[in-house]
């Protein structure tokens, strides 16, 4: 295993209003987050907080290209994001435990956060298709160019791993500073990690190994 600190490179935050900060997801211009009661588009280039759609947003959130996806206690909603409007619900795997939400490869994928594991679901039904186990609680989760990395925090520990899809062994790790929290993560599709920063209401953006 590769294990090296991670290279913070912007601190974004924190927001007026946002006391925590857990999903984090990327549409290819703004960085999503969700603080509990809404979800925020983040500018990266200016650290601006550009619009917010009122949905709860508890936990991770994704987007497919076209739509967001955000947990919701124990539920996952399909959200419109031009109107906010919630377009379709399924069952969360962890039935309200869910941490992590990445889209790839057609489908949903899902941290469970104190049972250490990562759930592949059907995004139109919610159905399981298979699990991988971590060693650490799992927070966000995402996938870039074919590898699956996942967010950890534990104590004021907390790490960005990239693991093996099929046995869940730990490949790379870049350790965060001491109390330097990860709740969400997803990847810009080149060199860089956006972060949630738990709660100190911050977003954070890492430096991915190449």
């Amino acid at each position: 295993m590769k294990n090296a600190p991670a290279e913070i490179i912007r601190e974004y935050g924190p927001f007026p209003g946002v006391n925590q900060v857990g999903g984090v997801t990327f549409d290819g211009r703004h960085v999503w987050f969700a603080c509990g009661d809404r979800l925020n588009a983040l500018d990266p280039a200016s650290g601006e907080t550009m619009r917010s759609l009122d949905v709860p947003a508890h936990a991770g959130t994704a987007f497919d290209g076209r739509h967001l996806f955000q947990i919701a206690e124990d539920r996952i909603q399909k959200i419109d994001p031009e109107t906010g409007n919630v377009l379709a619900t399924i069952p969360a795997p962890g039935g309200g435990g869910d941490s992590g939400l990445a889209w790839a490869e057609g489908t949903l994928w899902v941290g469970q956060y104190r049972e250490r594991k990562i759930h592949q679901i059907d995004p139109e039904t919610g159905a399981t298709l298979r699990t991988i186990e971590s060693n650490r609680f799992v927070t966000g989760v995402s996938w870039v160019d074919g590898e699956l990395w996942h967010g950890t925090w534990e104590g004021d520990e907390s790490s960005v791993r990239r693991i093996d899809p099929q046995s869940g062994a730990v490949l790379e790790q870049l350790d965060m500073p001491p109390g330097t929290a990860v709740s969400g993560l997803e990847s810009d599709g080149t060199d860089r990690f956006f972060c949630g920063g738990g709660n100190t209401g911050k977003v954070r953006a890492i430096r991915r190994p190449r």
